[in-house]
């Protein structure tokens, strides 16, 4: 089965707090891997144009203080797309939820509640949104870039 562009275009970052001035774009890109220039396997980044289950996705979010003044209080929340899983990887900084953006922190301290009440410790699978919070002011003009990886359902 064959998934179109169209459904990663909600990978657009989803919000960006107490930062007027910062703008954000979004990029998404498929991982393959094909023979080098030496003939040995190389992966490249490539724009997809259709993606199937297995394809491994890199999401890349860039932001940029247009303003005069510092930006602070800066957090990025980019939820995950539901046809694409978290594939466990993300840029340092990065917090995680499981349950819709409800509750936040390390995958490793996150727990899904069950149908009967119980809970599980979180799997990378189980991760709804991606979000990092700039503990430190961006600088007027300064930019970065975040990023975390998918794989396609």
């Amino acid at each position: 089965m064959k998934i179109w562009l169209a459904l990663l275009a909600l990978a657009a970052p989803a919000a960006a707090f107490a930062a007027e001035n910062v703008t954000l774009s979004s990029e998404v890109f498929v991982e393959r891997v094909k023979p080098g220039a030496d003939g040995k396997p190389a992966v490249v980044r490539e724009a997809p144009k259709i993606v199937t289950p297995g394809d491994k996705l890199v999401f890349e979010l860039s932001y940029r203080n247009q303003g005069a003044q510092p930006a602070t209080g800066f957090a990025l929340t980019d939820p995950i797309p539901d046809s694409v899983a978290f594939a466990g990887s993300a840029s340092p900084g990065a917090t995680f939820s499981v349950d819709g953006g409800r509750t936040w922190g390390p995958l490793a301290s996150l727990k899904v509640v069950k149908a009967d009440g119980t809970s599980r410790p979180a799997l990378p699978s189980d991760v709804t949104h991606v979000r990092w919070a700039f503990g430190q002011a961006i600088p007027a003009g300064a930019s970065g870039k975040v990023s975390f990886r998918g794989v396609v359902k």
